[in-house]
């Protein structure tokens, strides 16, 4: 039985991801932040802890408890949580900028150091991380979530030339638009966050506001939006292959933006991509 530990499996592609591999027969550690999740979890029959991506010790604490309950093994981890802080740059302050990387950047860190230890010792592994597609291109009003998925494809590409060699591997998975909390986390997150009067770009913000409202009570689903499941092929690719892929595309907008990207100058690309944050923030 191979062994993956995940992270934030609360909702979405993580929670998917962690039932589907389960019923496949993997022995998964599905981790979330808060406690009530994490018996949520139990309660479905998945082994599952508390590993909070903002705290050190408990990174420790996670990691020691599922090396106790797989006799100091682990085949995989998926790093899977991840937030989106929305706002213009210019409107994110220094330790809201800073949050955004401790989730998604240096806590996902820290907890692959670890592991590639724990890999190194029994000769082999795989690490998969949830990127973006906003770690290929960019747009408008997401910065905050743009730095932090180029900076998780950087450390990655670098961890796969210096883990050549190691029988362990890693990849990236780079999802599109996907249904889960996310949209609503990044609501909440933007609400909390950012001061939106006296703003240079408080109208889109206003406009943001009132489109997200309509749409929560529409409830209409995006057309390029794919269900959690759309992660879980390539996830069993990572794991299972003999020659795992650098990365993986998932939903139309990230081949559509990955295959722009390599052909296209700066200036067009930058053209499309203010079209297309201009549409969505109307």
């Amino acid at each position: 039985m191979k062994s993956i530990l995940i992270t934030g499996c609360s909702t979405g592609i993580g929670y998917y991801c962690a039932k589907e591999l389960h019923l496949q027969g993997y022995k998964v550690f599905a981790t979330a932040r808060k406690e009530e999740d994490v018996s949520r979890l139990q309660t479905e029959g998945l082994i599952s802890c508390q590993l909070n991506l903002d705290d050190s010790n408990s990174i420790e604490q996670a990691l020691n408890w599922v090396l106790e309950q797989n006799n100091g093994q682990l085949d995989a981890l998926f790093n899977n949580a991840a937030y989106g802080q929305p706002g213009a740059v210019e409107d994110l302050t220094r330790d809201v900028l800073r949050q955004q990387f401790e989730t998604n950047l240096f806590g996902t860190h820290e907890l692959t150091c670890k592991v590639i230890d724990v890999m190194r010792q029994q000769g082999h592994g795989r690490i998969i991380q949830n990127s973006s597609v906003l770690g290929l291109i960019t747009l408008k009003y997401r910065g905050a979530y743009n730095a932090s998925k180029f900076a998780l494809e950087g450390l990655t590409d670098t961890l796969r030339q210096e883990l050549s060699g190691s029988n362990i591997y890693i990849s990236l998975i780079e999802p599109g638009p996907v249904e889960s909390d996310f949209r609503k986390n990044a609501h909440q997150a933007f609400k909390d966050n950012i001061q939106i009067e006296g703003s240079a770009h408080q109208a889109v913000y206003e406009s943001v506001e009132k489109r997200l409202a309509k749409q929560q009570s529409e409830r209409k689903k995006d057309p390029f939006t794919l269900g959690p499941e759309a992660v879980l092929k390539p996830l069993i690719h990572a794991l299972e292959s003999h020659k795992p892929k650098a990365r993986y595309y998932v939903t139309f907008p990230t081949h559509l933006f990955g295959f722009l990207r390599r052909i296209l100058p700066t200036s067009a690309l930058d053209w499309i991509l203010q079209k297309v944050s201009d549409d969505e923030n109307k």
